[in-house]
């Protein structure tokens, strides 16, 4: 059985630490427009619905557990869309393309998920074992909750990316068709 010894410090104050760098760090490149290819906004939620599909084979939920990694998904779905509004996208007018900008607000998002997380880690009754049941069900809405939040913040920036070109261009039938 494994026991924590490092008490608050290793269970609080380094992850805290470790957020605080790395949101710090992204926080600073977040100043500057980056290219948003309308067409690669799939692939992240791909690649994580591929994840996702690979851990439920692997273990399986209980009925439970799937009510949960729904709930999580349409959780997150709430969420993702929400931060997608977030985001500044806007088009060059010189090279017509779109270009985005990472919301801070949508980065605190996130951090605010993280502190959520752990304060429910933290919640936790002492001496619980890490994969009993309840914990397996939290992961399962956890992962749901992630693939929700990444799903429906492309799809938010799809759309709204979409709506922006149409109107850039000056032509409202492009909203209906997939840029290439």
């Amino acid at each position: 059985m494994h026991t924590n010894n490092g008490g608050p410090i290793g269970q609080y104050l380094i992850p805290a630490v470790i957020i605080i760098v790395v949101m710090s760090l992204r926080m600073r490149g977040m100043t500057r427009l980056r290219p948003l290819k309308l067409g690669q906004l799939w692939v992240v939620p791909a690649i994580y619905t591929a994840l996702v599909v690979g851990l439920i084979a692997a273990s399986p939920p209980s009925a439970a557990g799937w009510a949960v990694l729904f709930a999580g998904v349409v959780f997150g779905g709430l969420i993702g869309w929400q931060r997608g509004k977030f985001m500044h996208i806007e088009v060059d007018p010189a090279t017509d393309s779109l270009l985005q900008r990472p919301s801070r607000a949508a980065m605190l998002l996130l951090v605010a998920l993280i502190v959520v997380r752990m304060g429910a880690k933290s919640m936790m009754p002492a001496g619980v074992d890490p994969m009993h049941g309840t914990a397996l069900m939290l992961t399962d809405g956890l992962l749901g909750m992630a693939l929700g939040l990444l799903s429906a913040t492309r799809a938010e920036m799809y759309l709204r990316g979409r709506k922006l070109l149409a109107a850039a261009r000056n032509d409202p039938a492009a909203v209906n068709r997939v840029p290439g």
